[in-house]
C-alpha cells in the first residue's frame, strides 16, 4: 500500500519560492512543489515541504 500525501491547499497559498519570492504549484505525482521561475523542485517529506534551495533539484 503506498501512503499518499498531500499538502494542504491553504499551506500552498502561503508558501513561495525562498529564491525568486514566486508562487509554487505542487506536482502530486513526484511530491514536489516547483518553481517554474526558479526552475527549482522543493521535496515533500513526511509531509513537510523542504523550502532549503540546496534541498531542491533542478528541472532543467
Amino acid at each position: 500500500m503506498v501512503e499518499e500525501h498531500k499538502i494542504d491547499p491553504k499551506l500552498l497559498e502561503l508558501l513561495v519560492c525562498p529564491v525568486t519570492k514566486s508562487t509554487l504549484r505542487y506536482d502530486a505525482a513526484a511530491n514536489e512543489l516547483i518553481s517554474d521561475q526558479a526552475k527549482l523542485a522543493y521535496p515533500i517529506r513526511d509531509g513537510i515541504p523542504i523550502m532549503i534551495p540546496d534541498e531542491a533539484r533542478s528541472t532543467e
